[in-house]
């Protein structure tokens, strides 16, 4: 049983954009990381003044494990995308009808 991670973060959406561009390889080893570490699927947005993210995880507990590292809490500040803590949701990952 996997979970679903809906998280939102106040940032500076230009300066995230122009870190997707500049720091491309860094984002990509982390991404190698986090499915090392049990991440099934990872995707950002963007809106006004905030990123968001949509993770699926192996479990709970993983997530908050990479979440919480020190190194990759600096890397998110570094990149605009923190400007505070975010507001993080995590619940069940389950079927539905409609899924698609």
């Amino acid at each position: 049983m996997s979970v679903i991670v809906v998280g939102k973060f106040n940032g500076d959406t230009a300066r995230f954009r122009q870190a997707l561009q500049d720091r491309a390889a860094e984002f990509a080893d982390i991404a190698k990381r986090a499915q090392a570490a049990g991440a099934i699927h990872h995707r950002f947005g963007i809106g006004d003044g905030f990123v968001v993210i949509v993770d699926e995880w192996g479990t709970a507990d993983q997530f908050q494990a990479f979440f919480s590292d020190p190194e990759l809490q600096q890397f998110i500040a570094s990149t605009g995308a923190a400007l505070g803590p975010p507001d993080l949701t995590i619940g069940e990952a389950i079927a539905s009808p409609d899924q698609f």
